[in-house]
């Protein structure tokens, strides 16, 4: 019977001295974690792992609003409240770093030049903070979002912050009504956005090849990011990095933006590693889509005035046609 207690004992002792040791190893902090294994080296957690691996970030596994998801046009409903969206640069073109973050390609606005965004489901005016691109590996794949279960090369993120009611990003995203992200899908064409055109041309990418590496980008106008429509479907979601706060609401343009197949090999170029380690390349760098939940994905496009109402009672179904959709 000593025996026994002694082996209990020993067992118990272990696991207090991992789950110890997991608390304040020098990795569980908020950057790590990946999109997708590593080739050598150390455990590093991907997306099916988030939510266990540290218990700030359980709502990655537990959240019932999480993002991205598969948007179904059958299931989409009108709403005559949604409003066009506002852009106010204030006649001025911005600034900002262009990084390699190890993830994502990110341009981060300087503080001189402000950009705000209004209307559509937004109650409150929101800044535009950051933007990411997403791609694949090949074209496709590469987008966060899905549209009737296909994915697209890959997806421009614009992250706004409530700038009424929090004083910056980061408690924005702790906070209810924190974010509006507004997403463009991309595709591959012979011709490319301007604005993507100034990021991605041959000169500029290539001085972010590496980890950390930073440059800095001017004159940038910001409405020559977005398609030429005004029309979007919105729901509620999460942020699609750790820690997965639900406090996002999603916009996602329903035109996509246009690179070159030279720009998007040289996004495939870019290493996710530093100099001195193997090269990884950055791409399908993208969340795998989250269960809906019985979420309302609403739409400002108008085809048909019959269907069921909206669990919001302020919205109606729609007969959807496919082709109509992102397809040109």
């Amino acid at each position: 019977m000593e025996i026994v207690w002694e082996v209990l004992f020993l067992l118990q002792a272990n696991f207090i001295v991992c789950i110890s040791a997991q608390q304040n190893s020098p990795k569980i902090h908020e950057g790590w974690w990946a999109y997708k294994e590593v080739v050598q080296g150390s455990f590093v957690p991907v997306p099916s792992f988030w939510g266990l691996v540290n218990s700030a970030w359980n709502l990655c596994s537990v959240g019932k609003r999480q993002s991205p998801v598969n948007i179904e046009t059958s299931h989409m409903i009108f709403d005559p409240f949604l409003t066009p969206l506002r852009i106010n640069t204030g006649g001025r073109k911005v600034g900002g770093t262009m990084y390699n973050t190890g993830r994502h390609v990110s341009l981060r606005l300087d503080k001189e030049h402000l950009v705000n965004i209004s209307g559509g489901p937004m109650t409150y005016s929101h800044r535009l903070e950051e933007i990411r691109l997403h791609f694949g590996s090949e074209d496709s794949q590469g987008s966060e979002h899905l549209l009737n279960g296909q994915a697209f090369s890959g997806e421009v993120q614009l992250i706004h912050y409530n700038h009424e009611l929090y004083t910056n990003v980061t408690e924005a995203a702790k906070s209810p009504n924190g974010l509006v992200v507004v997403s463009i899908f991309i595709k591959v064409s012979d011709s490319s956005n301007p604005f993507l055109n100034r990021m991605l041309n041959r000169d500029t990418i290539t001085r972010i090849t590496y980890k950390n590496d930073a440059y800095l980008l001017q004159g940038l106008n910001i409405e020559e990011l977005y398609p030429e429509t005004s029309s979007f479907i919105t729901y509620d979601g999460s942020m699609t990095i750790p820690p997965c706060y639900e406090t996002a609401s999603w916009i996602i343009m329903n035109k996509p933006v246009y690179i070159t197949r030279m720009q998007m090999h040289s996004l495939r170029l870019l290493s996710q590693n530093q100099p001195s380690q193997i090269f990884l390349s950055m791409s399908d760098n993208f969340r795998p889509v989250q269960p809906l939940n019985n979420r309302c994905i609403r739409t400002n496009i108008n085809f048909s005035l019959q269907g069921k109402d909206c669990p919001n009672n302020r919205a109606q179904k729609l007969q959807y046609r496919v082709n109509e959709w992102l397809l040109k």
